[in-house]
């Protein structure tokens, strides 16, 4: 008997839908799709039970973040990676999957703003305690731990100071209390640092930044062991911080190029610090590969090379200001890491918000330029600098 011929919109919706069989694809397909369908019940409880290996919805997972994530643990050297919808939410799938009631986080004052006012303003209202700490008193982290410590958060170079810590120091410390260490690698970029071959357990990456390196998508990822990624699953899945598959496949593109990309930002970025270091216009260039900075022998011990932000310390806020509306090339933005070089100030910025105590136990100061130095020719950028600086 004839199968039944289906209305037209029956027809439209159902027909050639799902994959194509012969279609062997060079690139992972954008799996661009909310659920995926099943051949029965029993398909489905198989998939439920994690037998199968089926994917049931794509806030749980999806093809196209599994590639993702196999490309990113393989750049930082991780047995798993896992990837959100921004760094932030990356961020804040790892506190809240790793912390309860009760817990403390120590972290570095020198941290990434958004960073700061999630450890300030929302976990104490889940009865979790952050407490900051400056970088002296992280090299050692030991005597600063308390019984109830359960995680180190930190960074290296630090936002937008770009000071540089012993990252296998802070992380045996912590591997001997008994504590997780958690790195934001943002910065350095898996090209630069390897965190997790230096000891550390969780690697956080605002992905929106280098890895994906165009400007064009907002993501972070969490590598570390695969059971430790495995304790984050829940909070990702039921916090809803999943990442669409249409920006994973955008970052996986990116990823590409991410080696070839950071060996020029880390050129532009030593030529023009170095171009800039004796300008008299300049209070202090901070940047590690320049042998007048405080941390470059820890900068050269555990970097590859010394990253693409350079920061400008000019006299106040006016200096600042008035350089920041004269640059030319270097376009006026927030964020970083883009083949374009932009230029934002970090108490408008990163470090918006922040008390007068804040910044100064950070070493920020009201008069900094932070600059993401991009693939442009390094001579346009020197002299957009110098015509900037008036």
């Amino acid at each position: 008997m004839d199968a039944p011929r289906h209305g037209l919109s029956t027809r439209l919706l159902h027909t050639a839908e799902g994959a194509q069989p012969d279609a062997t694809p060079l690139t992972t397909p954008i799996y661009e799709t909310s659920t995926f369908v099943f051949e029965s019940a029993a398909d489905l409880q198989a998939c439920i039970d994690g037998t199968s290996g089926k994917y049931l919805y794509s806030r749980y997972d999806n093809p196209s973040l599994r590639s993702l994530e196999a490309k990113l643990a393989s750049a930082e050297e991780a047995e798993a990676a896992m990837v959100c919808g921004s760094g932030m939410g990356a961020t804040a799938t790892a506190l809240f999957g790793l912390l309860s009631a009760g817990d403390e986080i120590l972290c570095s004052a020198a941290i990434y703003g958004g960073t700061l006012h999630l450890l300030q303003s929302f976990l104490p209202r889940f009865g979790i305690t952050a407490r900051f700490v400056d970088l002296d008193t992280l090299l050692d982290p030991g005597p600063a731990l308390t019984p109830a410590t359960r995680l180190v958060w930190f960074e290296s170079p630090t936002n937008p100071t770009l000071r540089c810590v012993d990252v296998g120091r802070v992380a045996s410390a912590c591997r001997a209390a008994g504590v997780l260490s958690a790195f934001d690698n943002t910065f350095a970029t898996p090209y630069n640092q390897q965190p997790l071959a230096l000891g550390v357990d969780l690697v956080m990456h605002s992905v929106t930044k280098y890895l994906n390196g165009h400007s064009d998508v907002t993501a972070g990822a969490l590598m570390g062991s695969t059971a430790l990624i495995g304790r984050l699953a829940p909070a990702r899945k039921l916090m809803g911080t999943m990442l669409d598959p249409a920006a994973a496949a955008a970052v996986s593109r990116g990823l590409k190029t991410l080696e070839v990309r950071m060996e020029k930002h880390n050129a532009n970025a030593l030529g023009l610090a170095d171009a800039l270091s004796a300008d008299r216009r300049i209070v202090r260039v901070h940047y590690p590969g320049l042998p007048s900075h405080p941390d470059h022998a820890i900068a050269r011990q555990q970097m590859r090379g010394f990253g693409g932000i350079v920061t400008l310390e000019l006299r106040d806020l006016d200096a600042a200001t008035q350089f920041f509306d004269r640059v030319q090339v270097f376009q006026r933005a927030a964020s970083l890491g883009g083949v374009e070089s932009l230029c934002s100030l970090p108490v408008m910025t990163s470090q918006y918000g922040w008390t007068d105590q804040q910044l100064e136990r950070a070493a920020v100061t009201r008069g900094m330029g932070r600059l993401s130095v991009g693939l442009e020719h390094l001579t346009d950028l020197v002299a957009d600098v110098d015509q900037a600086l008036g």
